[in-house]
């Protein structure tokens, strides 16, 4: 959630930043409603603070008469409990309702990130440039022919949207995940494996409930009654692993990273663009994250972009970096980078990596604090998550970048000892 202290203070430097994703009246009547729950709430508190005080200085007075030896002044006291209950009541329902209507906003994106969608996204980065290749299959095509991945059969097996790697296709997807599991190992990033069913706090910790909340797979009621989902990215893991804890100020940045199939709603469409395995319910994806300092943030940012695109070179693989525009970005970040690789059957980029900043927005959902030493205060961490990368969209990438006009396949070379081979013929 956002900083209620900043909107109380700065009321208009919140809405010219949310305007960048939002319309600028939704914005303030959003504000408005903010900030007339929170006089509310503060008035309330005001009323029940005077009248516990007000029922503190009569239950003085009656011990003082009693003491005295004079007779105390009668106070009527269920009638002070009826209207002390009423109040706290009615500060309840104000404070969630103020709770609902903050964890509604987005976050403020970054002073550089610009207002817009996709349109407005930035290439700040290419590296390498685009193979040449004569006759292009694409990685549909390239799949079947080599044996890699049954679209008929997973579909068969889990409906439209899912696949089954096979053969080479299988080790050839492992052998990626495992590259990548070492990779982040050796940049110091921690391996967990966490659970695939996660309880809804940890999605409304990290910005995805309630706004999103359709977009993943639930658990009904009866079976999960406190609310259980398919976790989308193993990112929605690693921050609700940490809620509720103060973390050790001298472990910052903590690293961490989690390998995990990812379960999403999103249905794959019949153009070339979703085609595959480019888009699916299920997919694999590994994803590093930090915890950091405020001050640290920037550098863990770069660092993590450039670690990210560090695979994507050692694969060999034609890509660009981009700065989202804050209405393509997810609401929950303050600023998002996208490494996209080359699909030559499709003429563009796709992205394989997200690396994004979420400032404390994430934090103050999930209250993951840090202490200075020597001070009582705690202060909110910082957070921020990468892909490390998405293999399913590695994946065709490889196949349609790395493909020879017999119809084989050149395997990368980080990956050759992993596969036992160098290419991959039909």
């Amino acid at each position: 959630m956002l900083d209620m202290e900043l909107i109380r203070k700065d009321r208009e430097a919140v809405a010219t930043a949310l305007a960048k994703r939002l319309d600028p009246a939704e914005v303030n009547r959003a504000l408005d409603e903010i900030q007339r729950l929170d006089q509310e709430r503060r008035a309330l508190i005001g009323e029940i603070d005077a009248d516990r005080q007000r029922r503190k200085a009569e239950a003085r007075a009656y011990a003082e008469a009693k003491r005295a030896g004079r007779e105390p002044e009668v106070v009527a006291p269920e009638a002070g409990r009826k209207q002390l209950s009423e109040l706290e009541s009615e500060l309840d329902e104000v404070q969630a309702r103020l709770r609902t209507a903050m964890s509604e906003l987005p976050n403020l994106p970054a002073d550089d990130v610009v207002a817009g969608g996709k349109e407005a996204n930035r290439v700040v980065k290419t590296f390498g440039t685009a193979p040449v290749i004569e006759k292009v299959r694409d990685h549909v095509e390239l799949s079947r022919m080599l044996g890699l991945v049954d679209h008929e059969r997973g579909v068969k097996l889990g409906g439209s949207g899912f696949w089954m790697y096979t053969g080479m296709g299988a080790r050839l997807e492992w052998a990626l995940l495992n590259f990548l599991i070492d990779e982040n190992v050796k940049a110091g990033y921690e391996f967990l494996l966490p659970p695939h069913l996660l309880l809804d706090t940890a999605g409304f910790a990290a910005g995805q409930f309630p706004k999103f909340y359709d977009d993943v797979y639930h658990l009904d009621r009866e079976s999960a009654p406190r609310g259980q989902f398919l976790l989308p990215t193993s990112e929605t893991a690693i921050l609700g692993a940490y809620q509720d804890e103060i973390l050790d100020t001298t472990a910052l940045p903590l690293k961490r990273f989690a390998y995990t199939p990812c379960y999403r709603r999103e249905a794959a469409g019949s153009h070339s663009d979703e085609r595959g395995t480019v888009r699916g319910h299920q997919f694999n994806k590994v994803e590093i994250f930090q915890f950091t300092l405020p001050e640290q943030a920037d550098a863990a940012l770069e660092e993590m972009v450039t670690h990210a695109e560090g695979l994507v070179e050692k694969l060999g693989l034609h890509y660009q970096r981009s700065l989202l525009s804050a209405g393509d970005a997810s609401a929950s970040m303050r600023k998002t980078l996208d490494i996209e690789v080359w699909m030559p059957s499709m003429d563009k980029y796709k992205e394989v990596s997200s690396v994004s900043w979420a400032g404390d927005y994430q934090a103050r959902r999930a209250a993951i604090r840090y202490r200075e030493p020597g001070s009582k205060q705690t202060r909110f961490v910082h957070t921020l998550n990468g892909s490390s990368l998405a293999t399913s969209r590695l994946f065709p990438a490889i196949l349609e970048q790395c493909q020879q006009p017999d119809g084989s396949v050149l395997v990368p070379e980080v990956l050759r000892d992993r596969l036992g081979d160098d290419r991959l013929t039909p």
